[in-house]
């Protein structure tokens, strides 16, 4: 028997796409080995997120009050996770691998003499084990790794794992954490929150993605990717390479340091397919490259390439794409 326990993100109803996606994996390895999934609520006072959770497949919620969690703090939600974990005592423990989750992983499972699993993509119960898959080598493969003690903490990248399906009238049962934390673990003072800029649809959300590198030599390109996308009702992406050129927003880049994106198109135009960038977009279903090398490492994962300059393509392609939707 597994019990899972997910650590739940935002404070609504229904959930954050993090926490859904969270929900389906440990709802599935806790039916394959007729364990329980549980969830900790982190939060300075109440939300609707508890009644969510139910809905979407916990069993349990561990919900944990207290002021010092108004506001992300690296050290008091490792504090708290681990008074969690040692009350719900689960097998398995995962958490979204975003900014909070790569802080708080790691500390957790040390925290816990717990494994460490990250960049999760697939969590599968086989028998008596559990079984983590993730890319290795900057995604040119897939490894599978097996729990040899518990528990284990994992991260599980976004939009890699199918999202739990919500069961109309679900309930389950709700537990009160007293926590026990100290003031002298706030370490840090939020000075300033500055709010994403969002144009259209957010880039981990989109289904149709257009990304520029280093190939495009300047920001002057990217306006041609701009219009593809709203064409193709998509989101423009970057590599690390034209984000650290100050040509785009850093918000943009896809990798490893990045953002991770699975769309259902990945149109990269002009980069070449550094480890850390494939790491971030191996996930989409169609990958088309366009590039002039014909021995770029895109093209080893793109499932369409065109070897070519992007000035004499990415015109025709647009003209097409145009064509067909205004059509």
């Amino acid at each position: 028997m597994t019990d899972v326990l997910i650590v739940a993100g935002g404070q609504g109803n229904p959930p954050s796409q993090n926490t859904l996606e969270l929900l389906g994996a440990a709802r599935r390895l806790a039916d394959a080995t007729q364990g329980r999934v549980k969830a900790a609520v982190l939060e300075s006072a109440p939300t609707p997120l508890t009644a969510g959770l139910f809905g979407y497949g916990a069993d349990q919620v561990f919900r944990a009050e207290h002021p010092l969690l108004n506001g992300y703090q690296g050290d008091v939600y490792v504090a708290a996770l681990s008074q969690i974990a040692a009350q719900a005592a689960p097998q398995v423990i995962l958490l979204a691998d975003d900014s909070c989750g790569k802080e708080v992983a790691p500390r957790l499972a040390h925290r816990l003499n717990a494994g460490l699993v990250t960049e999760v993509l697939a969590v599968e119960g086989d028998g008596p084990a559990v079984l983590f898959r993730r890319q290795m080598y900057g995604g040119r493969t897939i490894a599978t790794l097996a729990a040899q003690r518990f528990p284990v903490v994992a991260t599980v990248k976004p939009r890699t794992m199918a999202p739990a399906s919500e069961l109309a009238g679900r309930t389950g049962e709700e537990i009160a954490v007293a926590l026990t934390l100290e003031a002298s673990l706030v370490r840090t003072k939020v000075v300033q929150k500055v709010a994403e800029e969002v144009r259209g649809v957010k880039l981990e959300n989109a289904r149709v993605v257009v990304s520029g590198g280093r190939g495009l030599k300047g920001p002057e390109p990217f306006k041609q990717l701009e219009e593809l996308a709203q064409i193709l009702r998509g989101a423009v992406g970057a590599s690390r390479a034209a984000t650290d050129a100050g040509w785009v927003p850093a918000s943009w880049q896809v990798g490893q340091t990045g953002k991770t994106v699975s769309p259902d198109l990945y149109i990269a135009v002009g980069i070449s397919g550094a480890t850390q960038h494939l790491a971030g977009m191996t996930g989409s279903k169609t990958i088309v490259a366009i590039n002039t090398d014909p021995d770029a490492p895109i093209f080893k994962v793109a499932h369409l390439g065109i070897v070519g300059d992007y000035k004499a393509i990415l015109p025709k392609l647009l003209e097409k794409c145009r064509d067909l939707t205004q059509g």
